[in-house]
């Protein structure tokens, strides 16, 4: 990220970025599947997104998760468009987050329970 962005760069910033340039998202970053902001910003980036279920790894084992997700990883980018929301165990196993039209239903809804708080 450092190579790319400035240093504190807003999630909301660099997650539409990061789809303009036809990158594919790798993080452990937990926002990135529940924060409404963050949500809005991986549909607006329209790519695919690689998340770790555990936030704790080191950086050898968050290579070695997604050395083992790899070939799921890349059956589930042909599978499915973008914007695409999976995540990734230590073991390595993927798993489907969020669709792009589960993606859509989840801001969709959290918007109708905003208006109605």
């Amino acid at each position: 990220m450092d190579d790319h962005f400035p240093t504190k760069t807003e999630d909301t910033q660099w997650v539409p970025d990061v789809g303009r340039r036809g990158w594919i998202i790798l993080s452990k970053d937990r926002h990135l599947r529940s924060n409404p902001l963050e949500q809005m910003a991986l549909l607006k980036s329209n790519t695919h997104a690689f998340l770790l279920t555990a936030a704790d790894l080191t950086g050898p084992e968050m290579a070695n998760a997604f050395v083992a997700a790899l070939p799921d990883m890349v059956r589930m980018i042909e599978k499915f468009p973008p914007p695409f929301v999976a995540t990734v165990t230590p073991a390595g196993v993927v798993k489907v987050f969020y669709t792009h039209d589960q993606l859509m239903k989840a801001i969709s809804d959290r918007g109708l329970r905003d208006r109605t708080n």
